[in-house]
């Protein structure tokens, strides 16, 4: 090679190495949010050398979830296809990467670890007459859920048109499955779709080293249900037990009030033969299951997303549910989950359900597995009277077209008069009360010492036997309503049917009708009352306060120290019901408020035109002038009486 032929190479190979340095600085980096047209990010490259068929070649890792065709850059041939798969076995070295083996001293391709960084997402959508759901295919879930027939508070107020968002794209699920010695989560890698139809859809992961899941979504019409089935590709038997279902969803906040939200939302699931139990809803709180279960529900005020198997998923592999308060005003809480699937062969189908929609008793108890329980409608009886009696009642009354305010109204004079009988036995006894009180006053002053109060106590149960009066006789029908008072506490926050029903001033018979409200801060007033003052509350706690007044007449002061003053407790009552049902359902304020002052006016009426106090008096001075006429001793005065003898005496000896 002559002078002039090696100088023209020197300057042809300076010119070379000046144009790859001066192209490799200028190079754009693709952008995160620009679609790639082939799914890919140029990533840093790591390699080494080693001897492959005594020569030293060049090795480069690239991950297994590699989408798109690598090619040697020295021979030109394929060493990844465009689904993942290693075309040559000395390729795969094992785990989650695969060695690409390069003869050529430059960098061949390298691929991104994370598979979806950069690909722009697609959304693919099921809609039939209830809700509306929408899936992505980075992760192959649900995106959002968005149910036709309801509103957002915000949305109710300002009168638009818009269909109730139960949650975003924050939330996601999938399979939980190992790759080597290391967790992957399906919901981190692309889906493709394969086929899908107005009713049905299927998404395919891309494969990760020849494994793959594929999803298969319907929707019927009428249903709030999406059917969700999972099947495997690529895995093997004893992968089957180490398949775990996650899920992490985080609840849009949909109501008036966000504290009411969070105080009613928790997580539910089945528990046994269709018994039930659910987390404290009291700050973060987690449970480690022990026992199968047929779902899980992540509930809210009105509206849940519940994951249902009809056999169950199974406690292996440590599954749990957990609860965690949010700071963010835009979510009531976010619900973590990892269930195992209790696959016992790998080439069939999971079959799951997703149930989005509300907290509808009726709608939930069609699925015959326990999901209606989320509705909180009390424990033990409080929960059968209203299953059985109240809420069937009330959802009766609604059906007639007249609005919640007057179906309310109609359960209230329905339920007064099925206890008529017991209210009439409560107030005789407190009309003989009131005319028994100048008797029992005189008791009062002709034993005023402490030391006689035993005899004092002896008289007046003398004089109740005498006359026929049973101080315990207005106790027994007051006992009976409890139970009713308490159901209808639990019916109405719960009922979906109150939700965005108004009512003269009341907007919405679910939440407090406020009157009167304020933006600032106000210390401890903010704390123990809130920011409002709800109308219902304050006529609820005057009509109590009058009962309470109307009823304090016959209530005796106490003689003795230490003994409370109930008049007192009484009136501290109602005073405290202000600050109580201030931010409860104006519904339940209602209720109670018409069914005190009716109780009043029917007090004031048996008062005034069934009971004569004359005929009253005449009656116990009969019983007490004929002994025989009036009630025998029952067994329980007999043992009193003795017990009462009994203290007498060791307060003798105690003297001596």
């Amino acid at each position: 090679m002559d002078r002039n032929s090696i100088v023209g190479l020197l300057i042809i190979g300076g010119i070379l190495l000046i144009f790859s340095i001066w192209n490799a600085g200028n190079a754009e980096p693709p952008k995160k949010d620009e679609k790639k047209t082939e799914k890919e990010v140029v990533a840093e490259n790591t390699s080494e050398s080693t001897v492959v068929n005594d020569s030293t070649i060049e090795m480069n890792e690239v991950p297994a979830s590699a989408l798109v065709p690598v090619i040697d850059s020295l021979t030109g041939k394929q060493v990844i296809d465009s689904n993942g798969y290693a075309l040559f076995n000395d390729t795969i070295t094992g785990g989650d990467t695969l060695i690409i083996v390069n003869n050529n001293t430059e960098t061949p391709e390298v691929i991104a670890e994370n598979p979806t960084e950069g690909l722009e997402e697609e959304l693919y959508t099921l809609e039939n007459d209830l809700i509306k759901v929408d899936f992505s295919n980075l992760g192959g879930d649900v995106s959002a859920v968005y149910l036709h027939n309801y509103k957002t508070y915000d949305d109710y107020v300002n009168e638009k048109e818009a269909p109730l968002q139960l949650f975003d794209n924050y939330s996601n699920y999938g399979i939980k499955f190992l790759q080597g010695d290391s967790e992957k989560y399906s919901g981190d890698f692309p889906f493709t779709k394969v086929s899908g139809d107005e009713n049905s859809l299927v998404l395919k992961m891309n494969p990760v080293n020849g494994k793959s899941i594929i999803y298969t979504y319907s929707l019927a019409p009428g249903e709030y249900h999406v059917n969700y089935s999972i099947a495997f590709e690529g895995f093997d038997q004893g992968e089957a037990a180490n398949l775990i279902f996650y899920s992490n969803i985080k609840l849009l906040s949909t109501e008036k009030y966000l504290p009411n939200e969070k105080r009613v939302a928790t997580a539910f699931f089945e528990y046994g033969e269709h018994d039930y139990d659910y987390l404290s809803i009291a700050g973060d709180d987690e449970w480690e299951f022990e026992e199968n279960t047929d779902w899980v529900a992540f509930k809210q005020s009105y509206f849940s997303a519940i994951v249902m198997k009809d056999d169950g998923f199974s406690n292996d592999n440590d599954a749990y549910v957990e609860v965690i308060d949010l700071e963010d005003e835009n979510y009531v809480k976010e619900y973590k989950s990892e269930l195992n699937l209790d696959i016992s062969n790998i080439g069939n189908t999971t079959d799951l359900k997703w149930y989005f929609g509300p907290n509808d008793y009726d709608v939930l108890a069609k699925y015959e597995n326990g999901s209606e329980d989320i509705v909180d409608l009390g424990w033990g009886l409080f929960r059968w009277i209203n299953v059985w009696f109240i809420r069937p009642l009330f959802n009766f009354f609604l059906s007639l077209g007249i609005g919640a305010g007057l179906a309310i109204l109609l359960l209230t004079i329905v339920v007064k008069l099925l206890l008529s009988p017991v209210n009439y036995k409560m107030y005789k006894s407190s009309a003989m009360m009131k005319v028994l009180k100048p008797e029992i006053e005189k008791l009062a002053k002709k034993f005023p010492k402490k030391e006689d109060a035993m005899k004092k106590q002896q008289a007046t149960m003398s004089l109740y036997r005498e006359t026929g009066v049973s101080p315990l006789s207005g106790c027994v029908p007051m006992l009976i309503q409890m139970p009713i008072l308490f159901a209808i506490f639990r019916l109405f926050p719960s009922s979906l049917e109150l939700r965005q029903q108004g009512m003269l001033w009341a907007e919405d018979l679910s939440s407090f009708d406020a009157i009167f409200s304020w933006t600032a801060d106000v210390p401890v007033l903010s704390t123990i009352y809130g920011n409002h003052v709800s109308l219902f509350t304050l006529l609820m706690a005057g009509t109590t306060l009058l009962y309470t007044h109307y009823n304090s007449s016959n209530m005796q002061q106490p003689t003795q120290e230490g003994m409370p003053n109930m008049k007192v407790i009484m009136y501290i009552f109602p005073v405290l019901m202000i600050f109580f049902f201030n931010t409860y359902s104006s519904g339940l304020s209602y209720y109670y408020f018409i069914s005190t002052l009716m109780t009043i006016l029917i007090m004031w009426a048996i008062k005034r035109f069934i009971i004569d106090e004359e005929k009253i008096k005449a009656k116990i001075e009969e019983n007490r002038a004929n002994p025989k006429a009036g009630k025998k001793k029952s067994k329980f005065a007999q043992r009193l009486e003795e017990a009462q003898r009994l203290q007498q005496e060791r307060a003798k000896q105690k003297k001596k």
